[in-house]
């Protein structure tokens, strides 16, 4: 039984840092990568659609994003989405394919952003706590219901803080690597 809730409430942290991933993946740090256009949607016949289901998006160069659309008529569509992005890039359009050319930092973007990298690093902790309690909670349920003993009880808790420690290292060397990859010139 508790390794039934062990295997759920890990499940959930594994989904914590994988938004985690998604999340740092989309954060523009000076260097071009497909992933700054997931959040991107285009009016693709009046559907909300992602920009990487409409187009082919490349990396020819570090500071460059190459998006050719499957279809010309969207072309425009695409350059719009991205002005309304909170990207803050400037598509340059040859008719045929948009290049989005990625500036370097600032100082001050670059400490904005590992601000917003230690925020989101710091509510995916807030997330792991909250599985952590959901588990201990359950555990206690059980140990009431008298369906294992109070020697399991806390063994079953103990193991929650090891999971619980173990995803925070990974959040932690996550929001590392993301903040050294921002602060790199």
């Amino acid at each position: 039984m508790i390794k039934d809730i062990l295997a759920q409430q890990e499940e959930r942290m594994k989904k914590t840092l994988e938004a985690l991933h998604r999340e740092f993946g989309s954060m523009r740090a000076g260097r071009a990568t497909p992933a700054l256009l997931d959040k991107v949607m285009v009016d693709y016949y009046g559907q909300p659609t992602p920009v990487n289901q409409v187009a082919n998006i490349s990396v020819p160069e570090p500071r460059m994003i190459l998006i050719t659309p499957w279809e010309k008529t969207i072309l425009h569509e695409i350059e719009k989405a991205i002005m309304k992005s909170e990207l803050g890039l400037s598509p340059n359009s040859d008719g045929t394919a948009i290049r989005l050319n990625i500036p370097q930092l600032t100082q001050d973007r670059r400490t904005e952003l590992v601000k917003a990298i230690h925020k989101k690093a710091e509510d995916a902790k807030v997330s792991l706590r909250n599985v952590r309690r959901d588990a201990n909670d359950a555990i206690k349920k059980l140990e009431k219901g008298k369906e294992i003993t109070e020697d399991e009880a806390k063994k079953g808790q103990e193991d929650t803080q090891k999971l619980v420690d173990k995803y925070i290292k990974n959040i932690d060397s996550a929001r590392d690597v993301k903040e050294k990859e921002v602060m790199e010139v």
